[in-house]
């Protein structure tokens, strides 16, 4: 038994350092590409054993624990503000149709498999990630599985610079009308009301206290239940939706009419926790890298973001399909949120605030324009539209 917490504690010793690090540089050194690397150079040297996540107890936790943190994340989807912000989602949703047509254009040098498992990952984050790597894995597709974690660890090193530059640019753009004319294009100054239509409705029954962290998860573990319960339903009619989709559906209606908390594991102190152990279900694969494998993998993840960078700037900034939005820099931002999710996007429409604006008047406007954008644009494709299509993907791999 002393072996299983001594691989716990260099499993969560790695999560740690990686975390470390990424506050130390401000996010500069992303957590998850340190964490990922440390396991990478621990594995090929031999340093760590290559069942380590097995030995350390957390393979089986990490099996049940995907329907729990996508039913969490489902609950912060707020449908009204999606539904006020058409045009980002839309926009988001053509910019992740972009990314994938831009692999798909370069599966003669990459693969099919490839292709298949990287998609849903460009589009989304540690919950597609987890998806696609586990059915890589099932079916044997190793290196597909590993390519599928390094390109989760490197693509907001990826989305990052021109997420913010693209911001930069626009919120100049922003600034320059504002000071010319008093006014910015489209922009009121009354915020729009995006509240939940049945907002913590369980907390006007007087139902708020009861929520403690085992009813939380009590709640949420009845709903992963359920989400597996309503796939092999459909796969019985002849349908197969994924327990991703019925999870992510089941907490956006849940959460919407307010029967369970916004982000229900945060209220039952554990979403750490599963966040944890559902980064831990992508680590096996990269166990499976040998030497040899490294300059394939590297051509592939090379091609991949030279495609879907291509690909963006060509249909999103070339072509017409930037003035959905109105802004060939806007469309850029909100592509890359696919990228960055939350709280990266969040951070980087602060940081193009405050680096352009001269004043707090002049920062809220910038961020007016800026935030809903990012943040929207983010809960769209990582938060939700990433999972369903991870789902649907995964059973595309042979």
């Amino acid at each position: 038994m002393a072996s299983v917490f001594f691989f716990l504690f260099i499993s969560v010793f790695i999560f740690t350092v990686g975390d470390i690090l990424g506050v130390a540089t401000k996010a500069r050194l992303s957590s998850v590409f340190v964490a990922l690397m440390l396991f990478l150079i621990g594995f090929m040297t031999g340093i760590l054993p290559p069942d380590i996540i097995k030995q350390a107890m957390l393979g089986e936790v990490a099996r049940w624990s995907p329907p729990f943190i996508i039913f969490h994340m489902g609950t912060m989807i707020n449908i009204k503000e999606l539904a006020h912000e058409w045009r980002t989602v839309l926009m988001s949703c053509i910019a992740m149709a972009v990314a994938a047509i831009s692999v798909f254009a370069v599966v003669p040098l990459i693969g099919m498999q490839s292709a298949i498992v990287s998609i849903p990952i460009i589009n989304g984050g540690i919950v597609a990630t987890q998806i696609m790597t586990e059915a890589a894995m099932t079916k044997g597709l190793t290196l597909a599985a590993a390519l599928g974690a390094i390109i989760y660890a490197i693509q907001k090193f990826v989305g990052t610079p021109p997420a913010s530059f693209f911001g930069l640019k626009e919120a100049e753009l922003i600034l320059k009308e504002y000071r010319e004319t008093g006014a910015v294009k489209g922009l009121s100054d009354k915020a729009a009301d995006t509240k939940r239509a049945g907002a913590l409705f369980y907390a006007r029954l007087g139902l708020d206290r009861y929520y403690t962290p085992f009813t939380c998860l009590g709640v949420t573990a009845f709903f992963a239940w359920l989400s597996f319960y309503l796939q092999g339903v459909s796969k019985g009619m002849g349908v197969n939706i994924s327990y991703s989709i019925w999870a992510l559906l089941l907490g956006a209606v849940a959460g919407h009419i307010g029967i369970v908390p916004e982000k229900i594991l945060d209220k039952g102190k554990s979403s750490g926790f599963f966040s944890m152990v559902v980064f831990a279900a992508i680590i096996p694969s990269l166990a499976t890298i040998k030497v040899g494998d490294l300059q394939t993998l590297l051509f592939q993840t090379v091609v991949i973001f030279v495609a879907v960078m291509a690909g963006t700037f060509i249909f999103l900034y070339l072509l017409p399909l930037w003035k959905l939005v109105g802004s060939r820099n806007l469309s850029i931002g909100i592509a890359m949120a696919q990228m960055l999710g939350f709280p990266a996007t969040y951070l980087i429409a602060n940081e193009i605030a405050t680096a352009v604006t001269q004043d707090e008047k002049e920062r809220e406007i910038v961020l007016k324009k800026i935030m809903p954008a990012y943040v929207v644009a983010g809960f769209a494709s990582v938060t939700s539209i990433s999972i369903i299509i991870a789902g649907v993907f995964a059973d595309l791999l042979k």
